[in-house]
Protein backbone atom coordinates (compact mmCIF):
# COMPACT_ATOMS: atom_id res chain seq x y z
CA UNK A 1 0.00 0.00 0.00
CA UNK A 2 1.46 3.32 -0.99
CA UNK A 3 0.87 6.64 0.69
CA UNK A 4 1.31 9.95 -1.07
CA UNK A 5 1.81 13.31 0.59
CA UNK A 6 1.17 16.37 -1.54
CA UNK A 7 2.92 19.60 -0.61
CA UNK A 8 0.90 22.58 -1.71
CA UNK A 9 2.05 26.13 -2.23
CA UNK A 10 0.30 29.48 -2.02
CA UNK A 11 0.93 31.93 -4.83
CA UNK A 12 2.73 34.51 -2.70
CA UNK A 13 4.00 33.03 0.53
CA UNK A 14 4.86 29.48 -0.62
CA UNK A 15 3.28 28.00 2.53
CA UNK A 16 1.67 24.57 2.78
CA UNK A 17 -2.12 24.47 2.89
CA UNK A 18 -3.66 21.23 4.11
CA UNK A 19 -6.66 20.15 2.12
CA UNK A 20 -8.66 17.00 1.54
CA UNK A 21 -8.38 15.13 -1.71
CA UNK A 22 -8.52 11.57 -2.96
CA UNK A 23 -6.14 10.06 -5.47
CA UNK A 24 -6.81 6.82 -7.33
CA UNK A 25 -3.67 4.71 -7.59
CA UNK A 26 -2.68 3.48 -11.04
CA UNK A 27 -0.01 0.89 -10.33
CA UNK A 28 -2.04 -2.29 -10.68
CA UNK A 29 -3.12 -4.65 -7.90
CA UNK A 30 -1.29 -2.62 -5.24
CA UNK A 31 -3.31 0.49 -6.05
CA UNK A 32 -5.14 2.14 -3.16
CA UNK A 33 -7.24 5.21 -2.60
CA UNK A 34 -5.47 7.95 -0.74
CA UNK A 35 -6.94 10.86 1.19
CA UNK A 36 -6.01 13.83 3.37
CA UNK A 37 -7.19 15.11 6.69
CA UNK A 38 -6.33 18.22 8.65
CA UNK A 39 -4.98 17.94 12.16
CA UNK A 40 -6.59 19.16 15.31
CA UNK A 41 -5.74 22.54 16.82
CA UNK A 42 -3.66 20.85 19.53
CA UNK A 43 -1.69 18.95 16.91
CA UNK A 44 -1.12 22.12 14.90
CA UNK A 45 0.13 23.86 18.04
CA UNK A 46 2.63 21.07 18.69
CA UNK A 47 3.81 21.30 15.06
CA UNK A 48 4.29 25.06 15.29
CA UNK A 49 6.43 24.60 18.40
CA UNK A 50 8.75 22.37 16.33
CA UNK A 51 7.63 19.04 17.81
CA UNK A 52 6.37 16.15 15.70
CA UNK A 53 3.75 13.88 17.22
CA UNK A 54 4.94 10.47 16.05
CA UNK A 55 1.88 8.78 17.55
CA UNK A 56 -0.34 10.90 15.29
CA UNK A 57 1.71 9.78 12.27
CA UNK A 58 1.42 6.13 13.23
CA UNK A 59 -2.31 6.47 13.85
CA UNK A 60 -2.57 7.71 10.26
CA UNK A 61 -0.78 4.59 9.06
CA UNK A 62 -3.08 2.36 11.09
CA UNK A 63 -6.10 4.05 9.53
CA UNK A 64 -4.65 2.94 6.18
CA UNK A 65 -4.79 -0.68 7.31
CA UNK A 66 -7.94 -0.78 9.40
CA UNK A 67 -10.32 1.49 7.57
CA UNK A 68 -10.44 -0.01 4.13
CA UNK A 69 -7.27 1.14 2.38
CA UNK A 70 -7.66 4.78 3.22
CA UNK A 71 -4.49 6.73 3.98
CA UNK A 72 -4.48 9.70 6.32
CA UNK A 73 -1.42 11.84 5.66
CA UNK A 74 -0.13 15.30 6.47
CA UNK A 75 0.26 18.07 3.91
CA UNK A 76 3.62 19.83 4.09
CA UNK A 77 5.32 22.44 2.00
CA UNK A 78 5.91 21.35 -1.62
CA UNK A 79 6.09 18.29 -3.86
CA UNK A 80 4.84 14.80 -3.19
CA UNK A 81 6.08 12.07 -0.86
CA UNK A 82 5.55 8.38 -1.50
CA UNK A 83 6.07 5.50 0.94
CA UNK A 84 4.54 2.20 2.01
CA UNK A 85 2.14 3.28 4.73
CA UNK A 86 0.91 -0.20 5.66
CA UNK A 87 4.43 -1.52 6.22
CA UNK A 88 5.37 1.58 8.20
CA UNK A 89 2.36 0.95 10.44
CA UNK A 90 3.33 -2.68 10.98
CA UNK A 91 6.92 -1.84 11.82
CA UNK A 92 5.99 1.19 13.89
CA UNK A 93 8.64 3.31 12.20
CA UNK A 94 9.15 5.52 9.16
CA UNK A 95 11.67 4.59 6.40
CA UNK A 96 15.03 6.15 7.23
CA UNK A 97 16.28 6.81 3.68
CA UNK A 98 15.02 9.93 1.87
CA UNK A 99 15.27 9.86 -1.93
CA UNK A 100 14.87 13.30 -3.54
CA UNK A 101 13.89 13.23 -7.22
CA UNK A 102 14.46 16.36 -9.32
CA UNK A 103 12.91 17.16 -12.71
CA UNK A 104 14.56 18.84 -15.68
CA UNK A 105 13.80 21.81 -17.93
CA UNK A 106 10.07 22.65 -18.17
CA UNK A 107 9.41 19.50 -16.13
CA UNK A 108 7.38 18.71 -13.04
CA UNK A 109 7.16 16.26 -10.15
CA UNK A 110 5.02 13.99 -12.35
CA UNK A 111 8.04 13.23 -14.53
CA UNK A 112 9.37 10.87 -11.84
CA UNK A 113 6.05 9.20 -11.01
CA UNK A 114 6.92 5.78 -12.47
CA UNK A 115 10.39 5.64 -10.93
CA UNK A 116 9.10 6.75 -7.51
CA UNK A 117 6.46 4.01 -7.49
CA UNK A 118 9.05 1.38 -8.44
CA UNK A 119 11.36 2.56 -5.67
CA UNK A 120 8.68 2.09 -3.01
CA UNK A 121 7.50 -1.20 -4.50
CA UNK A 122 11.00 -2.72 -4.55
CA UNK A 123 12.33 -1.16 -1.33
CA UNK A 124 9.17 -0.68 0.76
CA UNK A 125 10.82 -0.77 4.17
CA UNK A 126 13.92 1.18 3.20
CA UNK A 127 13.00 4.42 1.41
CA UNK A 128 10.47 7.13 1.07
CA UNK A 129 10.58 9.21 -2.06
CA UNK A 130 10.14 12.95 -2.35
CA UNK A 131 9.38 14.24 -5.84
CA UNK A 132 10.43 17.86 -5.85
CA UNK A 133 7.99 20.45 -7.17
CA UNK A 134 9.70 23.75 -6.40
CA UNK A 135 11.20 24.09 -9.89
CA UNK A 136 8.55 23.23 -12.43
CA UNK A 137 7.47 24.56 -15.80
CA UNK A 138 8.69 28.13 -16.45
CA UNK A 139 10.39 28.32 -13.05
CA UNK A 140 13.15 26.27 -14.67
CA UNK A 141 14.13 29.41 -16.62
CA UNK A 142 15.25 31.22 -13.46
CA UNK A 143 18.82 29.97 -13.46
CA UNK A 144 20.64 27.05 -11.85
CA UNK A 145 21.56 29.06 -8.75
CA UNK A 146 18.05 30.26 -7.89
CA UNK A 147 16.59 26.82 -8.58
CA UNK A 148 19.30 25.23 -6.45
CA UNK A 149 18.46 27.55 -3.57
CA UNK A 150 14.77 26.65 -3.86
CA UNK A 151 15.55 22.94 -3.90
CA UNK A 152 17.79 23.29 -0.83
CA UNK A 153 14.99 25.04 1.07
CA UNK A 154 12.53 22.36 0.01
CA UNK A 155 14.80 19.54 1.18
CA UNK A 156 15.30 21.25 4.55
CA UNK A 157 11.52 21.55 5.00
CA UNK A 158 11.05 17.85 4.18
CA UNK A 159 13.78 16.76 6.61
CA UNK A 160 12.24 18.86 9.39
CA UNK A 161 8.87 17.23 8.82
CA UNK A 162 10.19 13.66 8.60
CA UNK A 163 11.94 13.02 11.89
CA UNK A 164 13.74 9.68 12.03
CA UNK A 165 15.26 10.03 8.57
CA UNK A 166 19.02 9.38 8.61
CA UNK A 167 20.13 9.00 4.98
CA UNK A 168 19.64 10.99 1.79
CA UNK A 169 20.06 10.36 -1.93
CA UNK A 170 19.36 12.44 -5.03
CA UNK A 171 18.07 11.24 -8.40
CA UNK A 172 17.87 13.92 -11.08
CA UNK A 173 17.04 14.17 -14.77
CA UNK A 174 18.64 16.52 -17.30
CA UNK A 175 18.87 20.09 -15.95
CA UNK A 176 17.81 18.66 -12.59
CA UNK A 177 21.30 17.22 -12.23
CA UNK A 178 22.81 20.70 -12.20
CA UNK A 179 20.12 21.97 -9.84
CA UNK A 180 20.82 19.09 -7.46
CA UNK A 181 24.58 19.70 -7.62
CA UNK A 182 24.04 23.32 -6.62
CA UNK A 183 21.58 22.37 -3.86
CA UNK A 184 23.88 19.81 -2.21
CA UNK A 185 26.64 22.43 -2.17
CA UNK A 186 24.32 24.68 -0.20
CA UNK A 187 23.19 21.82 2.08
CA UNK A 188 26.69 20.47 2.78
CA UNK A 189 27.87 20.42 6.39
CA UNK A 190 31.47 19.31 7.11
CA UNK A 191 32.04 16.96 10.03
CA UNK A 192 35.06 16.19 12.17
CA UNK A 193 37.71 13.63 11.27
CA UNK A 194 36.60 11.34 14.10
CA UNK A 195 33.01 11.38 12.87
CA UNK A 196 34.06 10.81 9.26
CA UNK A 197 35.93 7.61 10.21
CA UNK A 198 32.70 6.01 11.40
CA UNK A 199 30.87 3.77 8.92
CA UNK A 200 33.35 3.99 6.03
CA UNK A 201 34.73 0.45 6.16
CA UNK A 202 32.08 -1.02 3.90
CA UNK A 203 32.82 1.45 1.13
CA UNK A 204 36.60 1.83 1.13
CA UNK A 205 36.84 0.12 -2.27
CA UNK A 206 34.97 3.06 -3.76
CA UNK A 207 37.62 5.50 -2.61
CA UNK A 208 35.11 7.57 -0.71
CA UNK A 209 34.08 8.00 2.88
CA UNK A 210 31.74 10.06 4.97
CA UNK A 211 33.34 13.50 5.15
CA UNK A 212 30.22 15.57 5.54
CA UNK A 213 26.46 15.63 5.85
CA UNK A 214 23.78 16.83 3.47
CA UNK A 215 20.98 18.63 5.33
CA UNK A 216 22.21 16.84 8.45
CA UNK A 217 21.79 13.39 6.85
CA UNK A 218 24.24 10.74 5.68
CA UNK A 219 24.72 11.15 1.88
CA UNK A 220 24.43 7.89 -0.04
CA UNK A 221 23.67 8.04 -3.80
CA UNK A 222 23.92 10.98 -6.21
CA UNK A 223 22.49 9.85 -9.54
CA UNK A 224 21.87 11.83 -12.72
CA UNK A 225 20.10 10.87 -15.94
CA UNK A 226 21.11 12.63 -19.16
CA UNK A 227 22.34 15.73 -17.30
CA UNK A 228 24.47 18.36 -19.11
CA UNK A 229 27.26 18.43 -16.50
CA UNK A 230 29.58 20.24 -18.92
CA UNK A 231 26.89 22.59 -20.18
CA UNK A 232 25.51 22.76 -23.73
CA UNK A 233 28.02 25.02 -25.46
CA UNK A 234 30.53 22.47 -26.73
CA UNK A 235 30.65 20.77 -30.12
CA UNK A 236 27.67 18.37 -30.41
CA UNK A 237 26.71 18.94 -26.79
CA UNK A 238 23.27 20.01 -28.02
CA UNK A 239 22.78 17.23 -30.62
CA UNK A 240 19.72 18.57 -32.44
CA UNK A 241 21.97 21.34 -33.83
CA UNK A 242 23.71 18.59 -35.86
CA UNK A 243 27.18 19.80 -34.91
CA UNK A 244 26.96 22.79 -37.28
CA UNK A 245 29.30 25.48 -35.87
CA UNK A 246 27.22 28.46 -36.95
CA UNK A 247 24.07 27.02 -35.33
CA UNK A 248 25.98 26.23 -32.13
CA UNK A 249 27.32 29.79 -32.00
CA UNK A 250 23.87 31.21 -32.64
CA UNK A 251 22.33 29.02 -29.91
CA UNK A 252 24.93 30.24 -27.43
CA UNK A 253 24.09 33.86 -28.26
CA UNK A 254 20.30 33.50 -28.08
CA UNK A 255 19.59 30.79 -25.50
CA UNK A 256 18.86 33.37 -22.80
CA UNK A 257 16.07 34.79 -24.93
CA UNK A 258 14.29 31.43 -24.83
CA UNK A 259 15.07 29.94 -21.42
CA UNK A 260 16.21 32.99 -19.45
CA UNK A 261 19.15 32.88 -17.02
CA UNK A 262 19.21 29.09 -17.35
CA UNK A 263 20.28 29.53 -20.97
CA UNK A 264 23.23 31.68 -19.91
CA UNK A 265 24.30 29.08 -17.38
CA UNK A 266 24.01 26.18 -19.82
CA UNK A 267 26.07 27.98 -22.48
CA UNK A 268 28.52 29.46 -19.95
CA UNK A 269 27.85 33.04 -21.07
CA UNK A 270 27.05 34.33 -17.57
CA UNK A 271 29.53 36.59 -15.78
CA UNK A 272 27.59 37.86 -12.77
CA UNK A 273 29.67 40.35 -10.79
CA UNK A 274 32.65 39.54 -12.99
CA UNK A 275 32.79 35.94 -11.72
CA UNK A 276 33.55 32.89 -13.89
CA UNK A 277 30.55 31.02 -15.37
CA UNK A 278 28.48 29.30 -12.71
CA UNK A 279 29.01 25.77 -14.07
CA UNK A 280 32.76 26.36 -13.91
CA UNK A 281 32.48 27.49 -10.29
CA UNK A 282 30.45 24.37 -9.48
CA UNK A 283 33.33 21.95 -10.13
CA UNK A 284 35.24 23.20 -7.10
CA UNK A 285 34.68 24.49 -3.59
CA UNK A 286 33.87 28.18 -3.30
CA UNK A 287 34.12 30.34 -0.21
CA UNK A 288 30.47 29.99 0.75
CA UNK A 289 29.36 26.85 -1.14
CA UNK A 290 31.38 23.61 -1.12
CA UNK A 291 30.34 22.03 -4.41
CA UNK A 292 33.14 19.47 -4.73
CA UNK A 293 33.12 18.49 -1.05
CA UNK A 294 29.37 17.94 -1.24
CA UNK A 295 29.74 15.60 -4.22
CA UNK A 296 32.62 13.77 -2.54
CA UNK A 297 30.53 13.14 0.58
CA UNK A 298 28.23 10.74 -1.30
CA UNK A 299 29.09 7.04 -1.25
CA UNK A 300 28.24 6.79 -4.96
CA UNK A 301 28.02 9.19 -7.85
CA UNK A 302 26.44 7.75 -10.99
CA UNK A 303 25.94 9.32 -14.42
CA UNK A 304 23.42 7.59 -16.71
CA UNK A 305 23.89 8.80 -20.29
CA UNK A 306 22.25 8.18 -23.65
CA UNK A 307 24.87 6.96 -26.09
CA UNK A 308 22.72 7.97 -29.05
CA UNK A 309 19.39 9.48 -30.12
CA UNK A 310 19.31 12.01 -27.28
CA UNK A 311 18.67 15.25 -29.16
CA UNK A 312 18.90 17.48 -26.09
CA UNK A 313 22.02 16.38 -24.18
CA UNK A 314 25.18 14.98 -25.75
CA UNK A 315 26.92 11.77 -24.66
CA UNK A 316 30.09 13.56 -23.53
CA UNK A 317 28.42 16.13 -21.31
CA UNK A 318 26.05 13.64 -19.66
CA UNK A 319 28.80 11.08 -18.93
CA UNK A 320 31.55 13.63 -18.06
CA UNK A 321 34.05 12.30 -20.60
CA UNK A 322 36.29 13.45 -23.40
CA UNK A 323 35.33 12.22 -26.85
CA UNK A 324 38.29 9.83 -26.85
CA UNK A 325 37.02 8.22 -23.64
CA UNK A 326 33.65 7.17 -25.04
CA UNK A 327 33.45 3.36 -25.45
CA UNK A 328 33.86 1.90 -28.91
CA UNK A 329 30.78 0.43 -30.51
CA UNK A 330 32.13 -3.14 -30.34
CA UNK A 331 32.54 -2.82 -26.55
CA UNK A 332 28.87 -2.13 -26.02
CA UNK A 333 27.17 -5.19 -24.56
CA UNK A 334 23.69 -6.66 -24.41
CA UNK A 335 22.24 -7.53 -21.01
CA UNK A 336 19.06 -9.61 -21.07
CA UNK A 337 17.95 -8.24 -17.69
CA UNK A 338 18.62 -4.60 -18.68
CA UNK A 339 18.48 -4.65 -22.51
CA UNK A 340 19.06 -0.91 -22.94
CA UNK A 341 22.06 -0.68 -20.60
CA UNK A 342 24.98 -1.20 -22.98
CA UNK A 343 28.08 -0.23 -20.99
CA UNK A 344 28.87 0.11 -17.29
CA UNK A 345 32.04 1.72 -15.97
CA UNK A 346 32.30 1.38 -12.20
CA UNK A 347 35.05 3.98 -12.12
CA UNK A 348 37.63 1.55 -10.74
CA UNK A 349 40.14 1.92 -13.57
CA UNK A 350 41.58 4.51 -15.90
CA UNK A 351 40.39 4.19 -19.49
CA UNK A 352 42.66 2.21 -21.80
CA UNK A 353 43.19 4.24 -24.98
CA UNK A 354 43.01 1.03 -27.01
CA UNK A 355 39.41 0.57 -25.87
CA UNK A 356 37.89 3.93 -26.58
CA UNK A 357 36.13 5.62 -29.45
CA UNK A 358 37.98 6.38 -32.67
CA UNK A 359 35.55 9.19 -33.51
CA UNK A 360 37.39 12.45 -34.22
CA UNK A 361 38.02 14.47 -31.09
CA UNK A 362 35.82 17.53 -30.67
CA UNK A 363 37.52 20.92 -30.92
CA UNK A 364 39.24 21.64 -27.63
CA UNK A 365 37.33 23.92 -25.31
CA UNK A 366 39.33 25.23 -22.36
CA UNK A 367 36.26 25.74 -20.17
CA UNK A 368 35.08 22.20 -20.88
CA UNK A 369 38.53 20.83 -20.12
CA UNK A 370 38.56 22.61 -16.77
CA UNK A 371 35.10 21.31 -15.88
CA UNK A 372 36.09 17.73 -16.73
CA UNK A 373 39.24 17.99 -14.63
CA UNK A 374 37.26 19.38 -11.69
CA UNK A 375 34.44 16.83 -11.82
CA UNK A 376 36.91 13.96 -12.13
CA UNK A 377 38.42 14.87 -8.79
CA UNK A 378 35.71 12.58 -7.43
CA UNK A 379 34.98 9.11 -8.79
CA UNK A 380 31.95 8.52 -11.01
CA UNK A 381 30.20 5.36 -12.10
CA UNK A 382 29.05 5.71 -15.70
CA UNK A 383 26.14 3.81 -17.19
CA UNK A 384 25.67 4.16 -20.94
CA UNK A 385 22.22 3.54 -22.36
CA UNK A 386 21.07 2.96 -25.94
CA UNK A 387 17.54 2.83 -27.32
CA UNK A 388 18.81 2.32 -30.87
CA UNK A 389 16.52 -0.67 -31.49
CA UNK A 390 13.56 0.82 -29.67
CA UNK A 391 10.59 2.51 -31.31
CA UNK A 392 11.01 5.17 -28.63
CA UNK A 393 14.60 6.01 -29.60
CA UNK A 394 13.76 9.45 -30.98
CA UNK A 395 12.54 10.52 -27.55
CA UNK A 396 15.46 8.91 -25.72
CA UNK A 397 15.95 12.00 -23.53
CA UNK A 398 12.60 11.31 -21.83
CA UNK A 399 12.61 7.54 -22.23
CA UNK A 400 15.71 7.15 -20.06
CA UNK A 401 13.68 8.32 -17.01
CA UNK A 402 10.28 6.95 -18.16
CA UNK A 403 8.78 10.42 -18.03
CA UNK A 404 5.44 9.01 -19.17
CA UNK A 405 4.98 5.26 -19.04
CA UNK A 406 2.70 5.25 -22.07
CA UNK A 407 5.29 7.05 -24.22
CA UNK A 408 8.57 6.01 -22.59
CA UNK A 409 7.99 2.51 -21.21
CA UNK A 410 11.11 1.08 -22.87
CA UNK A 411 13.20 2.90 -20.28
CA UNK A 412 11.79 0.82 -17.43
CA UNK A 413 14.81 -1.49 -17.41
CA UNK A 414 17.08 1.53 -16.86
CA UNK A 415 15.04 2.52 -13.82
CA UNK A 416 15.23 -1.06 -12.51
CA UNK A 417 18.99 -1.04 -13.05
CA UNK A 418 19.26 2.10 -10.92
CA UNK A 419 17.13 0.67 -8.12
CA UNK A 420 18.84 -2.76 -8.14
CA UNK A 421 22.22 -1.06 -7.71
CA UNK A 422 21.01 1.54 -5.23
CA UNK A 423 23.10 1.77 -2.09
CA UNK A 424 20.84 1.49 0.96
Amino acid sequence: MLAADSMLQTSKLGLGIPRRRRIDGTTGPDSVKLGFRTRSAAQEQRSESGEMDSRWWLSCFRVCVVKGKKAEVESIRRGEDLWDAALAAQQGSFPEHLVVMVNGLVGSADDWRFAAEQFVKKLPDKVFVHRSECNSSRLTFDGVDLMGERLAEEVISVVKQRRGVHKISFVAHSLGGLIARYAIGRLYEPITTMESSVGTDDHEDRGTGINGRIAGLEPMNFITFASPHLGSRGHRQLPFLCGLPFLERRASETAHLIVGRTGKHLFLTDNDDGKPPLLLQMVDDCDDIKFRSALHSFKRRVAYANANFDHMVGWRTSSIRHQRELPKHHLLVHDEKYPHVVYVDKGYRINNHNEVSTVAEAPKDELEEEMIRGLKQVSWERVDVSFQKSRQRYIAHNTIQVKSYWLNSDGADVIFHMIDNFLI
